[in-house]
């Protein structure tokens, strides 16, 4: 099959050309005109066609929280979330009670391995319990415990090894165990909801954490006598970071600060999104047996509080902020989304960019940012 447009991104730029796809991969990128269209081939004319987005943080959507360990929730959620371009993603868990986060991630490995439609899992990012309290968010303050490479093992071997993402507060972890133990073993460590400081920061990086969660929220922030994990992400700029990119979780000046400071190639955007996205207003929901409210702005609070619980961002809007509102130019912001999350996942083989050899995961966008088709390894996965 032929998809082509005289706007497809490659090489950190817009160029007329056709995308020969073959099964999952895309066999070769021709100049536009090379190979002549039939009926069975997708000509987008003037469309932006761009890699598929990788969503590393999102805790669920469509009603369904990955803590509820139901399959069919799991496979609704990867089927339908391609509506907004996201061809790869990371369940998420939060912090809660063992044997839910037990079942969670036995639940993410099942259907991994059983199969299923739309966007790839390509592994599970387990946000919590090893956090710190003071900074703890909406996270369930009875299930936050001490870091224990004993009691992550158990985890790890319930998620069949899919865990390949962790936050955790580093200030917590005695010598940097679980943190040097996770990154030896092929799992990303990512430093939030956390009291640290600048130094704790700077050894737990040292010891093998190589990104930090939802950056400004959840941590530590900047003085000028006190640098914080805010002044760290800064200072350290081959460390990731996560950004919330809703304009609600962070100003539009501080997602440009950030993307200055970060530069195009170690932001990484998600969503941070809950269950409540794409549900109707008014319903009742919970995070880490929480109960939260949706607000007017999209934000999740929990009930009765000011304290954000997350998001019910869709990546393709969180582009167009960063573009049109927070000034981010194209090229860094669509990184973010794309080859920046590849690279923190260590998938940048396949992932994250329009290239021979490379999953077809390709989203086809509006000048708006609206999402006209997404492909998935391949396939269609929108009625147009």
């Amino acid at each position: 099959m032929i998809i082509q447009s005289k706007r497809v991104w490659i090489g950190g730029q817009f160029s007329a050309a056709q995308l020969n796809i073959q099964g999952e991969k895309i066999e070769g990128i021709y100049p536009w005109g090379t190979k002549e269209i039939t009926n069975t081939d997708k000509d987008y004319d003037n469309l932006r066609i761009v890699p598929g987005f990788i969503d590393v943080h999102t805790h669920g959507a469509y009603g369904f929280d990955t803590n509820e360990a139901k399959p069919e929730g799991l496979r609704h959620w990867m089927k339908q979330i391609p509506e907004e371009g996201v061809t790869a993603i990371l369940p998420t868990t939060v912090t809660q009670m063992p044997e839910v986060l037990t079942a969670a991630v036995a639940n993410v490995a099942k259907v991994a391995e059983e199969g299923y439609e739309g966007a790839e899992i390509l592994g599970i990012h387990f946000e919590g319990p090893y956090l710190d309290m003071q900074y703890k968010g909406a996270q369930a303050p009875e299930a936050i415990v001490a870091p224990s490479v004993e009691q992550f093992c158990m985890y790890q071997e319930a998620a069949h090894g899919r865990i390949k993402y962790i936050t955790l507060a580093p200030e917590h972890d005695p010598d940097f165990a679980l943190t040097k133990f996770c990154s030896r073993s092929g799992v990303v460590v990512s430093m939030g909801h956390s009291s640290s400081n600048y130094n704790t920061a700077l050894m737990g990086i040292a010891n093998g954490a190589m990104s930090m969660t939802h950056v400004y929220n959840g941590m530590t922030g900047y003085h000028h006598r006190e640098p914080g994990l805010v002044g760290t992400a800064f200072r350290v700029r081959e460390i990731f970071g996560e950004i919330i990119c809703d304009g609600c979780h962070s100003h539009l000046a501080a997602l440009n600060n950030f993307f200055t400071v970060k530069g195009k190639d170690y932001a990484v955007m998600i969503s941070d999104s809950l269950q409540a996205k794409y549900c109707p207003a008014g319903n009742h929901y919970e995070l880490g047996g929480h109960p939260y409210e949706v607000g007017e702005d999209g934000l999740a609070r929990l009930t009765g509080t000011n304290t954000i619980a997350g998001s019910t961002l869709s990546i393709n809007k969180g582009l167009k902020i960063l573009v049109e509102d927070a000034m981010i130019p194209f090229d860094a912001a669509l990184n973010s989304c794309t080859i920046n999350p590849a690279r923190l996942l260590r998938a940048d083989n396949r992932k994250g960019k329009l290239s021979a050899g490379f999953d077809a995961d390709i989203v086809v966008l509006k000048d708006n940012y609206d999402v006209i088709q997404t492909y998935c390894r391949g396939t269609a996965m929108l009625s147009v």
